[in-house]
């Protein structure tokens, strides 16, 4: 009986198998200038329950902040901040976010602090790539992770006890202007560069509005000319990425993770002639040790003498050939057929690539 090969290569060959179908432009491409900003900023968190630190910038940041309330300590004294841990702060800015909205939070400590558990994230100013503050952050953190430790080290860990977040944690405060109503032209750009793909959204977008209306620059950005009144070229745009269209197919590619067995063959890879055999030996070792008694009145003792018995036998040795043009299914089949596990796929792939008989690219991960 042949083996069935692994689930997860049955289905992703069942996925990739299937003939490309129409996809919309919002699917496959994003429009230029329209994209989300990265903000990060350092804070502190208090009410900790003993789980914060004692280094010297979070006693430095601590010093800070209560100076910002009108606050001076004394400077030689120190201060006992086990409930304050310093930490980093970062969200995601979507575009067109305007102020006063939300923004959800992460926050992550910076020092030895054991937990955030507990603790609440003061006033922190959240900053661009740019060093302008768009948006500020404050609140409760939610901790999903869980941190015990004994007198005598003996330590139980789940997730991760110093991140923690806050949704709607942030509020904005700046909103950042995108290139998006300037000009006379708006720029699709491709998730995933292909010439081919590039031009069949340039013929499909000429076909609906008008010939020279769209314009492939390249593999991956196509260019669109587009009313400049902002209204306008909002319903332009919602209208533009609705459009289906068919795009390129996927180059012909065989991917395989050699941690978990899991093998991806792409619908357009195709084998050169070449023959392989799958086949080898078994070779069993088994120790039966023999209990030897003297011989009567001969005084000897006792013992036990060793015997190894090793078998080695061929297993039926299966050669199968592979014809000009040889599709995917017909590679399934085959190597189904002679009772091929996931591993032994791995290790055919592999020889017929090096023997250059693969027409397609071999990843293996």
């Amino acid at each position: 009986m042949s083996r069935i090969l692994h689930t997860s290569l049955i289905i992703a060959l069942l996925l990739l198998s299937m003939t490309a179908s129409a996809a919309r432009i919002k699917d496959v491409a994003d429009v230029e200038g329209v994209r989300s900003n990265q903000l990060v900023g350092y804070g502190l968190v208090v009410g900790l329950p003993g789980t914060g630190e004692q280094s010297p910038f979070t006693e430095q940041s601590f010093r800070t902040m209560l100076s910002n309330f009108g606050i001076t300590l004394p400077a030689n004294m120190k201060a006992q901040i086990k409930n304050v841990a310093a930490v980093a702060v970062h969200a995601e800015l979507p575009a067109f976010a305007k102020p006063g909205q939300s923004l959800n939070i992460t926050v992550s400590s910076v020092g030895s602090a054991k937990s955030l558990r507990g603790g609440t994230l003061m006033q922190t100013f959240l900053v661009g790539l740019d060093g302008n503050v768009y948006a500020v952050a404050q609140g409760s953190l939610i901790v999903s992770g869980l941190g015990a430790e004994g007198l005598d080290g003996s330590r139980i860990l789940v997730n991760t006890p110093t991140v923690g977040s806050i949704p709607n944690g942030a509020v904005v405060e700046r909103e950042v202007i995108t290139p998006f109503a300037q000009g006379d032209f708006i720029t699709f750009n491709l998730k995933r560069s292909d010439f081919t793909t590039s031009k069949r959204l340039a013929e499909a977008i000429n076909n609906f509005i008008g010939q020279d209306t769209a314009h492939s620059l390249d593999a991956t950005s196509v260019q669109v000319r587009a009313p400049r009144d902002i209204s306008q070229r909002v319903s332009y745009l919602s209208t533009l990425e609705n459009l289906s269209f068919e795009p390129g197919d996927y180059a012909a590619k065989i991917i395989i993770n050699s941690r978990t067995g899991t093998i991806v063959i792409g619908k357009d890879v195709r084998l050169f002639p070449a023959a392989v055999t799958h086949g080898g030996l078994t070779v069993t070792i088994a120790e039966n040790p023999r209990v030897v008694q003297p011989n009567p009145f001969g005084e000897g003792q006792t013992a036990i003498e060793e015997n190894t018995i090793i078998d080695v036998r061929p297993e039926q040795s299966r050669m199968f050939k592979f014809d000009p043009g040889v599709t995917l299914d017909d590679l399934v089949r085959t190597v189904n057929a002679v009772g091929a596990a996931p591993g032994d796929l791995m290790a055919i792939l592999e020889a017929l690539k090096e023997a250059g008989a693969i027409h397609g690219e071999l990843v293996v991960i």
